[in-house]
């Protein structure tokens, strides 16, 4: 049996320097607050305390969860609900149109929770509520990021039937890890959901988070995975431990080694490569959208 190296834990009370977090300003930021608040809006940037919310909603971009707040899966990395989840809300689609109206929204991000017990594993309200942001805000792009579906392809097809501008989908962690992190996910079927998505020529993005305990070379491989099955776009960031509960942050990721990883994603051919310890998977997506 080959060993694998070991990497210690980082024993530390205090994130690193440049995992400090700038409060939110700008005039956009502050109008799109309040229409937040006014209207009672839900959008996962602010109940996931996003670093860069400020940035995002000041460039015309936010992030929404549908199907619920519960998930089928139990990620050792997600802060999410794991449990029964409640039934489908057919209203959701349209009350998420009238938020991205509301908002002004130029880019949209769409997410969801895994939704295992649901036949069509969710795709239907994916699907729906692509098309009534399209009714309500025809400028607006869309950026969906989605689940694997179980590998039950043709819910991937019903998504990628209304033709978002890029649908993403994260590996979230190298192949070593993934048994670990991504407790009833599979690396390869992660890989083969995003080769479908590419070759239907639609935009295809990924992302991984670091600070598992994988190595510089663990991260090579999965990034050269994903260049082969065709991802244009790539994000890498500093995974934050939600709770004691959760997996624990084994390393603190420097700046530099971001900046490696993003020059190297780069030289590999990806068209663009989002590295920073506080990128997340919607950072600066309203940028992806060109030059490709």
């Amino acid at each position: 049996m080959i060993e694998l190296p070991v990497i210690p834990v980082v024993e530390t009370q205090r994130k690193p320097d440049w995992l400090r977090v700038k409060l939110p300003v700008g005039k956009e930021y502050r109008h799109v607050r309040g229409l937040v608040d006014e209207h009672k809006l839900h959008t996962i940037c602010e109940s996931g305390n996003c670093p860069n919310m400020g940035e995002c909603w000041g460039a015309g971009t936010a992030t929404f969860m549908i199907l619920g707040n519960i998930c089928t899966r139990s990620c050792s990395f997600c802060a999410v609900a794991t449990g029964r989840p409640l039934a489908v809300d057919t209203g959701e689609p349209d009350r998420v149109a009238n938020s991205v109206k509301l908002m002004g929204v130029k880019h949209c991000v769409i997410t969801s929770v895994d939704r295992d017990d649901l036949k069509d594993g969710g795709s239907i309200i994916w699907a729906e509520t692509i098309n009534a942001i399209r009714r309500e805000s025809p400028e607006t792009t869309l950026e969906t990021l989605i689940p694997d579906f179980k590998g039950q392809w043709e819910n991937l097809d019903r998504v990628l039937a209304v033709r978002p501008e890029i649908v993403s989908h994260n590996l979230e962690t190298v192949r070593r890890l993934t048994r670990e992190v991504r407790i009833q996910a599979k690396y390869d079927r992660s890989l083969e959901c995003l080769r479908r998505i590419s070759e239907a020529g639609i935009r295809t993005k990924s992302g991984i988070m670091l600070g598992f305990g994988e190595t510089e070379e663990d991260v090579i491989e999965a990034m050269q995975d994903l260049y082969n099955v065709g991802v244009h776009i790539l994000t890498l960031g500093q995974y934050l431990q939600p709770t004691k509960a959760h997996h624990p942050v084994v390393e603190w990721v420097t700046p530099a080694q971001f900046e490696k990883y993003q020059k190297i994603g780069l030289e590999m051919g990806f068209k663009y490569v989002e590295s920073g310890p506080l990128v997340r998977s919607s950072y600066r997506a309203e940028k992806h959208l060109f030059d490709m």
